[in-house]
């Protein structure tokens, strides 16, 4: 059975790097990066991340360093975290 997006990103913080992780759990840390992505080009200027989201996109931020889609969907993360007491959708 495959780990949920949770399970994998707590599997991916514990292990010393990618090329010690589970490949399932690689493959569902990819599909969610992947969907992540479809929704920010869907919505490029208004899509914002859940807070899961936010910890795999947070993960391969390094990949991205100056992607402007990138750098919004982080920004409009941080101020609807920050906003009103609002701890993320």
């Amino acid at each position: 059975m495959a780990p949920t997006l949770l399970q994998a990103l707590n599997i991916m913080r514990e292990s010393e790097g990618t090329e010690h992780v589970d490949p399932a759990v690689a493959d569902v840390l990819d599909r969610e990066l992947q969907s992540i992505w479809k929704k920010l080009r869907a919505q490029p200027d208004s899509y914002i991340l859940t807070r899961d989201e936010y910890s795999l996109f947070n993960l391969y931020r390094h990949n991205y360093p100056n992607d402007d889609v990138a750098t919004k969907a982080i920004q409009r993360f941080w101020d609807r975290y920050r906003g009103d007491g609002v701890k993320g959708p």
